[in-house]
């Protein structure tokens, strides 16, 4: 069985860095499409060096732009890269960005099934660009990979229950995987000058 992967956000490295190695565990041919969205060493390069993700295939180098140029940019360029190449027999996505939803267009279009992770996810605002592209995607998606029972239910109550599978947050199999590894190359104290266990970090 082989699966492209589309990535080109720093939180969609973190993600395919522990589904890919899952993907080759169970021996499946995995091919990574870089779109380039995120192309700054720091939220691009460090996460294949430092998480050990296989190098992209081809990396479509879009770069920044408007929303609509970007979307079609990576369009334009995933379509010719998988005509190109033996077809896939599933577009793996992950997360709610313009790579998401190009990767969701182009694959549909292709006639290739298109499996989500981080289905079912809603913010309720349509004011935020992610929720379109998560709508869209999620709508287009053949499978459907839900991190919560709440994200599963989302799906529910707008019609969509073939396909869906809850099975957990990628994030936190991520999170758990490679903590040693962090924990080993940075003392926390160095971070913020506490001592462990005497603080907490949020994100916001």
């Amino acid at each position: 069985m082989m699966v492209t992967t589309i990535v080109g956000a720093r939180p969609q490295f973190v993600k395919a860095a522990a589904v890919s190695r899952e993907l080759a565990a169970a021996g499946i041919t995995e091919t990574i499409v870089h779109t380039g969205q995120h192309y700054d060493p720091g939220m691009s390069r460090v996460f294949f060096d430092e998480l050990n993700i296989p190098e992209p295939t081809v990396n479509l180098a879009v770069g920044s732009a408007t929303q609509a140029v970007q979307t079609g940019s990576i369009m334009v360029a995933l379509e010719q890269f998988i005509v190109e190449r033996p077809r896939p027999r599933v577009v793996l996505v992950y997360g709610d960005t313009n790579s998401t939803l190009a990767a969701a267009l182009v694959a549909a279009k292709l006639n290739i099934p298109v499996a989500h992770v981080e289905a079912g996810l809603r913010s309720f605002n349509r004011l935020m660009p992610e929720e379109i592209n998560r709508i869209v995607t999620d709508r287009l998606s053949a499978l459907l990979f839900c991190p919560t029972p709440t994200s599963v239910e989302n799906l529910s109550s707008e019609g969509m229950t073939t396909g869906v599978h809850l099975t957990g947050d990628v994030m936190l199999d991520a999170t758990r995987m490679f903590a040693d590894a962090a924990a080993s190359k940075l003392d926390s104290l160095s971070v913020c000058g506490h001592p462990p266990e005497t603080y907490c970090v949020a994100t916001v």
